[in-house]
This record gives C-alpha cells, sequence and structure tokens, in this order.
C-alpha cells in the first residue's frame, strides 16, 4: 500500500474525523495537497522560491524603440514582463528613456513623478523617441498617454485614471516626509503597472529597499524585515543565512547595475571620464565652536550643535575662497550650499550667479535651473535638496560645494548631476572647507569608500542573478545533496527527511522522538528545503505535512511520537503585537489532520529569569515588574506532545521504570530537567547561524525513550540535528535512525552518535 493511500485510509476509519475538521480547513488542504505523489513535493519546494511573480505583458525586443541600447531594451523588455518592477541604475545609463518606453509600451495612460525640473528635462527627451510627453500640475490638464509632472503636485491627480505610474529619481521614497511617502504608496496600491527608477542604492540602506518594496506591491517592510532580517543591539542587519536569498529575490523585482557590464553587455559608450576633487581649507574658530558647543575649550566637533557651529562661524571666509575660484573661471558652475546665508553671501560675491532657494515658487525654480540648463546662466547656486536629484547637468563639468555635511549620499548625488555617463569632460570638484570642519570631511571619505566597495560586492553578488531572471545565463542553485552513515546500531541520513524516510520500510519505527524547527526563517541554513524557511504558518505546516505523512508510515501502529515545541514570541516589528503564536495548538491540530491520536502531554519547567537573559523578553524583566505589570507573562515551558499512531501495539513496552519514577514521570509537569545538559553544539554552529542550536536536554529524551520503547527496539528522528536523540536512545540500550539537512550538524551528529556507542560499549566492558 503506498503511503497516500495508507494515510487516506486511516483518515477514512478514524472516529475522530469529526473533530478535525473542526480544528480548520487550512491544515486540511495542507493533507490534501500532502497525500500527492512524489512530484506534489517538488511542486511544493519550487513554489517556496522567493521569487516575485511575472505580472505584465510580453514584448518583443523588437517592439522596443532601436535608438535605445541593447541592454536598456533588455532592461525594458523585462521590467514590462514583470509589470511593477524597479530598475536601480547609474546616472547617465539611459533611465529616462527606459522609463518612456516602458510607458509607452504599457499601452496605459501613465503617469511620471519627477523631482523640480526633471519633469521638462523627461518632456524634452521623450521628443528624442518621438513621444509626445507632456507636462501637466492637474488632472484636468491630461491629453496624451504619457504625462509628467512633480511630486509636489501629487494631490492634484486622480491614481484610478491611470493604468500605469513611473517614480522617476524612486529614492524620493526614502528622502521624503513620512506622510509624502505614505501617500505615494496608498495612492498608488491599486495601480496595475508601477516602474521605480533611480541610481544604485546603498547595500546597508534597508528604508530604501523597503520603500520600493512596499510600493511596487512586492511585500511591506515588516514582511521584507521578518523574512530577511534581524534586530539586535546595532539596529536591522541581515540574517547570516538570508543574504543569497535576499538577493535572489531583489533579482526578481528589481535590477541593480552601474555600467552595462553588469548584465554582460558592452560598456562601449560608457566610460566615465576623470574625477578630480580639490579640497581648499580655509582658517576656522575653534574657540568659536567650543562656546557653541558650552566648552571652555576645543574638544572638537561634539554632534549636530559642534557642526552647525563650525559651518556657521566660517561662512564669511568660506565664500571668499569659493568666489574667487569661480569669478576667476569663465565656465559653467554649480555651486552646492548647505545654508541659505551660504547662498546669499556667494551671489553677493559672485556677478554670474542664479540662487535658488527652497522658498522660491516653483515657476521660479524651475525657469532659474532652465536658464542654467540651457547656458544664459553661468553660475547655479542652489541646495543638494533641490537640484542635487534627478537633474542632468552634464553641460557643467565643474561644481563647488561650500562646506559639507555628514551625508554621503547627498554629496554622491550632487556630484553625480555632471559627472555622469555621456559627459565629455573631466569633471572638477572643490570642497571649500575649514579646518575645523576637517573630520566631516574625513567622515565623508571614509563613507565615500565603504560605499564604493559595497555597491561592488552587492553587484557582483546580484548580477548572476539578474542575469538569470533577464534569460541570458542559467545559474546552478541545486546545492542539495545527500549522504549516509552507517555505525553500530544506529542509521545517520544527510539529506530532506520528506524525501528520505521514503527510503524506509514501512512499519520500522517503535518511537519517534525530535523537536521541529519553530517558524524561524533563515537561521539555521538558507536552504529551501529547510522547514523553518517557511514564509507563513500554513506554508510551515503544509511542509510539515509532507513528513508527517511518511512518519505515519514508518511507525508501527500504536506506536507513539513524542514531539517537542514550545510557544512562538510574537514580535511588535515583525508581527505587528507583543505576545504568543500558538505553535503548540497548531502542531497539535496538523498532527491530528495527518492521522495520529492525541495522545497526551507534558509541560517540562523552565527558569524564568535565563530565559530573560537569553531573549529579553518585555514580560520577564524585573524592570517591567516596577514600570506595568500588566505586560509581565509567565515563561515559556517546553512541551512533549505525545501522539499514537492508530492501530493495535503488537509488541507490549516494559519500561525499566521503578514505581516511585513512573509517580514522577507521570506528573504533567517534569521537574529537575537540567537546561544545560546537553550535546556540545559548538562544533555544529557555523558563523551564519543566527541562533544557536538548541537540542533537547538529555534528560527529556531519556524519559521519553525509557517511558515508550523498549531496549533493543528503534527510535527515530526525522530532525537529527547534532545527534542528541540518538547520543540518548544509544546510551539507552536502543537502535537509531536519523535524517538531518545541513551538513555541519550532520557531521557533528555523526561523532556524537560514535561517541555514545564507544561510551556504552566502555560502560558493557566495565560492567563485565
Amino acid at each position: 500500500m503506498k503511503a497516500h493511500d495508507l494515510t487516506k485510509a486511516i483518515l477514512a476509519d478514524l472516529p475522530v474525523r469529526p473533530v478535525m475538521e473542526q480544528i480548520g480547513p487550512v491544515i486540511l488542504t495542507h493533507l490534501k495537497k500532502a497525500e500527492d505523489d512524489v512530484n506534489g513535493y517538488s511542486d511544493f519546494l519550487k513554489s517556496k522560491a522567493l521569487i516575485v511573480a511575472n505580472a505584465g505583458i510580453p514584448v518583443e525586443l523588437s517592439a522596443i524603440h532601436p535608438t535605445l541600447f541593447p541592454f536598456q531594451r533588455t532592461l525594458v523588455q523585462w521590467a514590462l514582463r514583470k509589470g511593477r518592477s524597479a530598475i536601480f541604475s547609474d546616472c547617465g545609463t539611459g533611465k529616462t528613456f527606459m522609463q518612456l518606453e516602458w510607458a509607452r509600451l504599457t499601452g496605459q495612460r501613465t503617469l511620471i513623478l519627477a523631482p523640480l525640473a526633471v519633469a521638462q528635462q523627461t518632456e524634452r527627451e521623450a521628443k528624442q523617441i518621438g513621444l509626445d510627453v507632456r507636462y501637466v500640475r492637474s488632472q484636468a490638464q491630461v491629453q496624451t498617454q504619457i504625462s509628467v509632472t512633480n511630486y509636489e503636485m501629487l494631490s492634484h491627480f486622480d491614481a484610478s485614471q491611470f493604468g500605469a505610474v513611473v517614480l522617476d529619481e524612486s529614492s524620493i521614497l526614502k528622502s521624503v516626509d513620512g506622510k509624502t511617502r505614505t501617500a505615494l504608496i496608498e495612492t498608488f496600491q491599486k495601480t496595475p503597472y508601477r516602474l521605480c527608477c533611480t541610481a544604485t542604492p546603498a547595500p546597508n540602506d534597508i528604508a530604501e529597499f523597503a520603500n520600493h518594496s512596499e510600493f511596487l506591491g512586492i511585500a511591506s517592510r515588516v514582511e521584507m524585515l521578518s523574512m530577511f532580517f534581524v534586530h539586535d543591539d546595532d539596529g536591522w542587519r541581515m540574517k547570516g543565512h538570508a543574504v543569497e536569498a535576499f538577493y535572489r529575490w531583489m533579482a526578481s523585482w528589481a535590477m541593480m547595475l552601474r555600467t552595462p557590464s553588469d548584465l554582460g553587455f558592452s560598456d562601449e559608450g560608457y566610460v566615465l571620464p576623470p574625477l578630480n576633487v580639490e579640497h581648499v581649507t580655509v582658517d576656522g574658530d575653534a574657540q568659536a565652536v567650543a562656546r557653541a558647543q558650552g566648552q571652555l575649550f576645543s574638544t572638537g566637533l561634539n554632534g549636530i550643535t559642534g557642526r552647525s557651529a563650525a559651518r556657521k562661524t566660517t561662512i564669511t571666509q568660506k565664500v571668499e575662497a569659493a568666489a574667487k575660484i569661480v569669478n576667476e573661471s569663465s565656465e559653467q558652475w554649480i555651486v552646492w550650499c548647505g545654508l541659505n546665508d551660504e547662498g546669499r553671501e556667494f551671489n553677493k560675491a559672485c556677478p554670474d550667479a542664479v540662487l535658488v532657494e527652497g522658498a522660491d515658487p516653483m515657476d521660479a525654480k524651475i525657469k532659474r535651473i532652465g536658464g542654467f540648463l540651457d547656458g544664459s546662466t553661468r553660475v547655479l547656486t542652489t541646495k543638494t535638496s533641490i537640484a542635487g536629484f534627478g537633474l542632468n547637468l552634464q553641460n557643467c563639468h565643474n561644481m563647488l560645494f561650500i562646506g559639507l555635511n555628514d551625508s554621503y549620499e547627498s554629496y554622491y548625488q550632487a556630484i553625480r548631476r555632471s559627472w555622469r555617463f555621456g559627459q565629455e569632460s573631466p569633471v572638477r570638484v572643490v570642497v571649500v572647507i575649514s579646518d575645523v570642519e576637517l573630520p566631516i570631511l574625513e567622515n565623508v571619505q571614509q563613507k565615500e569608500a565603504a560605499a564604493a566597495e559595497t555597491v561592488a560586492k552587492m553587484v557582483e553578488r546580484v548580477s548572476n542573478y539578474e542575469r538569470e531572471e533577464l534569460g541570458l545565463v542559467q545559474v546552478n542553485k541545486n546545492g542539495y545533496h545527500t549522504d549516509e552513515t552507517v555505525g553500530e546500531d544506529f542509521r545517520l541520513m544527510l539529506g530532506d527527511c520528506a524525501e528520505r524516510m521514503k527510503e524506509l520500510p514501512d512499519a520500522s519505527v517503535d518511537l519517534s522522538v525530535f523537536s521541529p524547527p519553530f517558524l524561524s526563517l533563515y537561521v539555521y541554513s538558507d536552504s529551501d528545503r529547510d522547514m523553518g524557511n517557511n514564509r507563513t504558518p500554513d506554508d510551515f505546516f503544509l511542509q510539515f505535512a509532507f513528513m508527517q505523512q511518511q512518519l505515519l508510515r514508518v511507525l508501527k501502529p500504536g506506536r507513539n511520537v513524542a514531539c517537542h515545541v514550545s510557544q512562538v514570541p510574537a514580535k511588535l516589528i515583525t508581527d505587528g503585537f507583543i505576545g504568543l503564536k500558538d505553535f503548540r495548538g497548531d502542531v497539535i491540530a496538523s498532527f491530528l489532520k495527518a492521522g495520529f491520536v492525541y495522545h497526551g502531554e507534558v509541560v517540562i519547567d523552565k527558569d524564568p529569569q535565563a530565559q530573560a537573559i537569553r531573549t529579553h523578553a518585555k514580560g520577564l524583566l524585573f524592570a517591567q515588574l516596577k514600570k506595568d505589570a500588566s505586560w509581565l507573562r509567565p515563561g515559556l515551558a517546553d512541551y512533549i506532545l505525545v501522539f499514537r499512531k492508530p492501530g493495535e501495539n503488537s509488541a507490549a513496552i516494559h519500561p525499566d521504570l521503578t514505581n516511585d519514577e513512573w509517580i514522577e514521570w507521570a506528573r504533567p509537569i517534569w521537574y529537575n530537567i537540567r537546561e544545560s545538559d546537553t550535546l556540545n553544539v559548538a562544533e555544529g554552529r557555523s558563523t551564519q547561524d543566527e541562533r544557536h542550536i538548541a537540542p533537547l536536554q538529555l534528560g527529556t529524551i531519556e524519559r521519553c525513550v525509557r517511558l515508550w520503547s523498549n531496549k533493543g527496539e528503534t527510535v527515530f528522528s526525522p530532525f537529527a540535528g547534532i545527534g542528541s536523540e540518538g547520543y540518548q536512545a544509544i546510551l539507552s540500550g536502543r537502535k537509531f535512525i536519523g535524517i538531518e539537512l545541513k551538513q555541519a550538524y550532520y557531521d557533528t551528529a555523526r561523532r556524537n552518535l560514535q561517541q555514545a556507542v564507544n561510551a556504552r560499549t566502555q560502560k558493557v566492558m566495565t560492567l563485565t
């Protein structure tokens, strides 16, 4: 009889079936899927891949405007196929042409949102590829298929009137205030086609990735964080085992490139000209900075107060040096300031300068920037927050900073307005700064070096996945392999338990003892076969059901499964609330659905203080006892859930227990289980593991083994870990079969099992 036939037969005969059906339709659906043939599990594993499905339209490359470069046409084709996507491409790689062609080929009425003056620039560039794109400020002005406006005009449009939207310089999702960002996300959440275009984001900029993902409807910030990141004392960081999965996921909805060669295309025409950065240092007043910080003596720049004081007290000196440099030149210059007083004083000192300030009317800003673009203005003075993003200012190859702040991004973006692909002249950048502000310059330089290195690593890491997503290469992702070790009284198998259990004969196991994963993504491995690596509890229990199907088959009738679980804490940042998830209850429900009988359970006493130290759980802290006891909760116990396979047990179990031991072990709570009574986990842990593997206490395993099996019988664990169940089973005179997915744990388990054999042999020799 096949395994799925056996499951069906058992389910048909179970008297608890009506009760089981009340537990919930989700797990019943899981069981139905788990009863499918071997292809069912393969299909399930494929469905686990964190790849965003196509939601767009197929378009032939030949349909895309021939003036676009091959890499641009390929990206447009991909973005149309995805429907909702992002192109993170460095300045000058033609994002405007790509987004215009994307908009045209969607066939939808499209709204392009762009920063100040970029909208007019988009309108001009559209004419180069024969498109009629109009700059508009309200819904009433929309007349063409493609319209472009400024982000400031968002409230003047009806999103339901557009089938597609483009965010040009979409890094604004990170830069704008929370209200505007939320408005963008909510306004276009039902728009079928969405495209974001901006420069390559900083690798560690979680906010930028999250905001793009949320705008595109890929995943919310909370969902992204829960899948790939962990929060510790240093803030959010990527889980060690989630790195490859994160970049593979990113490549399924975002393309990141610095140059075409990152995707395997030619870099012809995409070589940046030389960049020459000069530093001009003027004298500052260290004592004035000290006084501003409330100090008698100068101790350097301390926080925002010191930096602000240093910048304000040296405006005159910096402006004089800046004006001298610009006035001695006859070429165009962009002068970046950070304070209104810097810009105003510079414009007094430079007759050719035109100042653009944040308070200026929009029409005035657009006109003045336009005058610089057409060459009628020689010097443009403004802030990076006004013209530092999106604009193509390669008509100019000279720029000057009057002072700096600590933002590397604004510095980098400002430089890239002129230093971009298509610029034909070497770009000169002058930073005028006072000697007291040198720590700021050094900070920006350090960030610059770190960013260049990390972006290079990120693009290198993701490029293969991107090429595969574009259909340019095939990536071999099959790192799965199997192995087996057979020793005296044990058999250890490396691999996926849901598959390798099929190698075990029917009704060959006398007792199963194990602890399954507890809904923890990328904690111990990056494998899709890892049951911990499921996005939702439903997905976890679906994969768990494939294992349970095989467990029901290999277990002898009337025999038991001892499954160790604990409740799973819910966290505010990832779950939206602080509390508990009833993992114990869900496991019970899943075993009932799989055809087992719920036989009993044991609560294992735990030390709440040790938990508080280890987890920093709010509900266990002494501070909360005095602050607000409504948040206090008991420590989390462990549970041994006992399930029985229907049928009659053919071999009576005769535990080697005294009556006193039975009285103690028959209690609903097991006390005196030492939490430190475990095998050494250090050998099995890798540097990428987010948690120490927490093997079952040997005392707990001993009680399960001695209670529910006879000497000489076979104990089985589908999640062998470092071999704890097998170690104790062998010491207790039983045989063991275990399956482990992770190579490092398998290797450690193999040593531990052999040590148990050696220890038992030595004990027997000593007794004889």
